[in-house]
């Protein structure tokens, strides 16, 4: 999974570069190649790489719940 995201990613840069060359030479299609980078990066990319990254509960210590809370009011209060 970890190769597919860095593959992807590079295909990513490469369009966009590709994108950004047509921009500057003001091609007609160069409108639509961005918006496709843009739509592919919102719909495939980033639902990828966020479901990889947080797959395994990494994202659970920067949850606030009320065990947190009281941890921090009680080492406030003791400062």
């Amino acid at each position: 999974m970890k190769l597919a995201l860095k593959i992807m990613f590079i295909i990513f840069i490469i369009w966009m570069i590709i994108g950004v060359f047509l921009i500057n030479t003001e091609h007609e299609k160069a409108q639509i190649v961005m918006g496709l980078g843009v739509l592919y990066l919102s719909f495939l990319f980033m639902p990828l790489f966020i479901y990889f990254r947080y797959k395994d509960g990494k994202y659970k210590k920067y949850i606030i719940n009320d065990e947190k809370l009281k941890e921090a009011f009680k080492n406030i209060k003791d400062s």
